[in-house]
């Protein structure tokens, strides 16, 4: 059963009940207490990587790349 919703550890979790009795929590992210966001449920588990975070990629990896801007590929 679940008790509460709230921020700790740095994250949101959830607090509940578990078979023994004992207050339990878990972060939010696993469970189902909030839809999946559109990109999920569109992409019904056939994508690995959402483009905004391979957008973030790149940007960091030209970043550090040593390259200096060459594009010796």
């Amino acid at each position: 059963m679940l008790v509460s919703r709230r921020l700790d550890w740095g994250e949101d979790r959830v607090v509940y009940v578990s078979a023994d009795g004992a207050l339990r929590s878990i972060a939010a992210r696993l469970t189902d207490v909030e839809p999946p966001d559109e990109f999920q449920r569109i992409a019904a588990g056939r994508a690995a990587f959402r483009t905004t975070d391979l957008c973030e990629l790149k940007a960091l990896l030209e970043r550090l790349s040593p390259l200096d801007g060459r594009r010796d590929v």
